[in-house]
């Protein structure tokens, strides 16, 4: 027996199982509601999955409607809040969205980086009464969405240049619209983006909506965060982008300092 046989542990009892209901709740979170489009999905049988999901009911992990389907439970929403409570950023942060909120009238969103995407962190909605398909959990391409595009200003060019086809081969396999704007302008964008210190989303994410978003840093300086002003674009004319652009930058760097930041 050689010594990384020996040395190999041998698999957590249970271990299958708990893997497999942690992937139900993920379906279920990307909106997989029903036992058939479940069972599909884990490639499981029908018996199967009914036992499966009665169980995570009965725990207060999902959260059964009957003719509606599966949806998160209470204990995960209890989670979810625990673990939003623990990410410095969101505690700290919440204080000074909620006054950019307040002024603005818009929505206003939180996001950090999480591997290709934004993760958004926080959402408070605006008072205009407008719709937003954004939500707290969600997971966006970073090259088409204003959150994303702060989180990567300080990354050197040829990243954009990833990020940017990433999201556009994402676009196009889900036969959307491509990017309306087109590579060697999103790279100067960028660069003007760098010296002003806040971005535009300029409908690149969704149609008619426009958003004004800038980084947030700790006290290393590194981008952690970013935060952003979203709404139609019926109020975002490019007049008042502009007027945002410092406000939402000051806002960011507010929040920046109570991460221990320290202004240049």
């Amino acid at each position: 027996m050689s010594p990384s046989d020996s040395q190999r542990k041998p698999p957590v009892a249970g271990t299958q199982t708990l893997m497999r209901g942690l992937t139900v709740l993920e379906l279920v979170a990307n909106g997989v509601r029903d036992v058939k489009g479940l069972s599909s999905a884990m490639g499981t049988t029908r018996g199967t999955m009914h036992r499966m999901l009665s169980s995570l009911v009965a725990d207060g992990y999902l959260h059964h409607i009957p003719y509606g389907g599966y949806f998160l439970g209470p204990k995960l929403i209890r989670l979810g809040m625990a673990a939003l409570e623990e990410r410095p950023v969101v505690a700290l942060a919440k204080p000074h969205i909620e006054a950019l909120a307040r002024s603005t009238g818009d929505t206003i969103h939180l996001g950090v980086l999480d591997g290709s995407d934004v993760l958004y962190l926080d959402k408070i909605s605006g008072s205009r009464g407008l719709l937003m398909r954004s939500r707290i959990g969600q997971h966006m391409p970073l090259a088409t969405s204003g959150l994303g595009k702060a989180l990567m200003l300080d990354l050197p060019a040829e990243r954009w240049k990833d990020f940017y086809d990433r999201a556009t081969l994402l676009k196009r396999q889900a036969g959307g619209r491509p990017n309306p704007i087109p590579w060697a302008r999103y790279a100067d964008q960028m660069k003007t983006y760098r010296e002003t210190g806040w971005v535009y989303d300029l409908e690149e994410n969704e149609t008619d909506i426009r958003c004004v978003a800038a980084p947030i840093r700790d006290v290393s300086g590194r981008v952690v965060a970013s935060v952003s002003v979203t709404s139609a674009i019926l109020y975002m004319p490019d007049d008042r982008m502009a007027q945002l652009g410092p406000q939402v930058r000051a806002t960011a760097e507010a929040i920046s300092v109570d991460l221990g930041w320290g202004r240049p």
